[in-house]
């Protein structure tokens, strides 16, 4: 048995997450319901940031007026459909970290088959929810 860490693995080209398909995940045909790969895309940004060294958390508390990162913009191409107990690869690659924005592009597969394709743009905010500037020493994570 192969041990793949919890939050995923850094590449050279980003980050993997793999996800089993659970029941809870499928409409009553057993087919991933569209909605669901919102929640895994999530899961790959997110361990895409732990896999990074960025706690999201202590970000979000820091002194001053503190960070986090909200979903601004999504485009999604549904290509093909997970079925339960399908064995997801989530992909994430950063494409740009300039300014107050963060472009991530994400792919979830079965094998080698892309099911979804998204470009993602994540903004950075304060606790108030006002666009700030992604932190040099962050932006650099990114490259």
């Amino acid at each position: 048995m192969t041990n793949i860490p919890l939050s995923g693995t850094l590449t050279a080209d980003g980050h993997v997450l793999t996800q089993r398909v659970y029941y809870e995940d499928t409409d009553f045909s057993g087919v991933v319901y569209h909605a669901r790969y919102l929640h895994f895309m999530e899961r790959g940004r997110t361990d895409f940031l732990r896999c990074l060294g960025v706690e999201q958390a202590r970000l979000h508390a820091a002194e001053g007026e503190g960070l986090a990162f909200v979903v601004h913009r999504m485009e999604i191409d549904f290509k093909g459909s997970a079925r339960m107990d399908d064995i997801l690869t989530i992909l994430t690659t950063s494409e740009r970290a300039a300014g107050a924005k963060l472009v991530l592009v994400q792919e979830v597969r079965v094998g080698e088959r892309v099911l979804i394709a998204a470009r993602v743009v994540v903004a950075v905010v304060n606790r108030a929810g006002r666009p700030r500037r992604l932190p040099a020493d962050l932006t650099a994570k990114f490259g």
